[in-house]
């Protein structure tokens, strides 16, 4: 994947989350038609937020995805947006859903932040900082 920065007022960024949640117990109820749906709401919410979804699977008890998004919105906003809009449509669309558990969504989820880089390139380029060839007896 080619790295696609993007400008605002203030900077450049590249940002993205990988985002898991799941089902309230962890039950197998995405499935069918009410996984496609849940895929459907999922890409509106990017869109509608200015965001690229860049990879996304719905299994029976979870969800995956990989999510573009701007600087400034938190990475629990980010989830919250997902799972609070597509629990409340999917609720009105499929009423087993209401009728099965008290929420759809557990309250819990796991985010990590998802870069061009991996975390050991970035710790070195810093700690290698002092070794640049232009940083050599310019005393800067």
């Amino acid at each position: 994947m080619t790295r696609k920065v993007r400008r605002f007022s203030g900077g450049v960024y590249d940002l993205g989350l990988h985002i898991v949640w799941c089902p309230k117990y962890r039950r197998p109820v995405l499935g069918g038609r009410g996984a496609e749906r849940l895929d459907e709401l999922i890409r509106q919410k990017a869109t509608e937020r200015g965001w690229e979804v860049i990879a996304l699977e719905v299994m029976p008890d979870h969800v995956h995805l990989f999510v573009k998004h701007g600087p400034k919105p938190s990475a629990s906003y980010v989830a919250n947006q997902f799972k609070g809009f597509t629990s409340r449509v999917l609720r009105e669309e499929f009423p087993h859903l209401k009728s099965r558990m008290p929420t759809l969504w557990s309250s819990s989820y796991f985010t990590a932040s998802v870069g061009a880089v991996s975390a050991a390139t970035v710790e070195k380029y810093i700690d290698t900082q002092w070794e640049r060839p232009w940083k050599k007896g310019d005393g800067s």
